[in-house]
């Protein structure tokens, strides 16, 4: 269990988060690390402190809810995915709410598929909002902003555009000091860039649309266990989606 939620750690990674866990476990009297510690600790160390204080209001509880679901929903239509493994609504550091994807192997390569999927996803979240409540917040900034940078990766480092064609047009360097990045065309050329990136973004955004419109049954069903629970774990994720599944 411990190694199917750590794919990816280095051993710097693992002494950190049973260092976490000890600290958890020990505040609680045991003498023992047990897998919830862990669980806890793995949290903590990806999302931040659990801010156990912080007042909700419903309004903001449901949005979030909504939210987070879309981005749920989204990762498990879309077959490059990787699993869920955890949402919830419980604020932790700076987010609202997470939606935890775990992959089963280790990955070193992305495909133009499984990028495209992502965008989907993180867009999932805003355009679920806006399809419930015909608003839209400003907790999807960060994934805004990771949508963004994709796409520009996308066009400008990985060659994944037709009209820019295989031509790598940002360069990356001191990737070891902070990774500065640099433009290597013109002034018109960096406006079809720009141009790019927000058609790439939109087309991504109609079909995380699609993808919730299809399922809003699913979508209300998710979002309601959120805002009752605030926690589903992967086994429940699954179990609401495959419950009466033909409707």
């Amino acid at each position: 269990a411990i190694a199917r939620s750590t794919v990816g750690f280095t051993g710097a990674d693992l002494e950190n988060l049973l260092n976490e866990a000890a600290l958890l476990a020990a505040r609680e009297g045991k003498t023992k690390i047990g897998l919830k510690d862990i669980d806890n600790a793995f949290l903590k160390v990806i999302m931040g402190n659990e801010k156990k204080n912080r007042v909700i209001t419903e309004h903001e509880r449901k949005i979030t809810a909504y939210h987070e679901a879309g981005h749920a929903l989204t990762s498990r239509v879309l077959p490059t995915q990787d699993p869920v493994q955890q949402v919830s609504i419980v604020p932790r550091g700076r987010a609202g709410g997470f939606t935890l994807n775990m992959p089963k192997e280790d990955k070193y390569y992305n495909t133009k598929q499984q990028m495209e999927e992502e965008l989907i996803v993180l867009l999932g979240g805003r355009v679920a909002e806006k399809l419930i409540m015909d608003d839209i917040s400003t907790g999807a900034s960060n994934d805004l902003e990771r949508a963004t940078a994709t796409a520009r990766n996308m066009i400008t480092r990985y060659g994944m555009s037709d009209e820019s064609d295989m031509v790598a047009m940002e360069t990356v360097t001191n990737q070891y000091l902070g990774g500065d990045t640099s433009l290597a065309c013109s002034a018109e050329t960096q406006s079809k860039i720009d141009a790019q990136v927000v058609e790439l973004v939109r087309k991504q955004h109609e079909k995380a649309l699609a993808i919730l419109k299809d399922n809003r049954g699913k979508l209300d069903e998710l979002a309601s266990y959120l805002y009752e629970h605030e926690t589903i774990t992967g086994e429940e994720f699954m179990r609401i989606l495959n419950e009466n599944a033909s409707t």
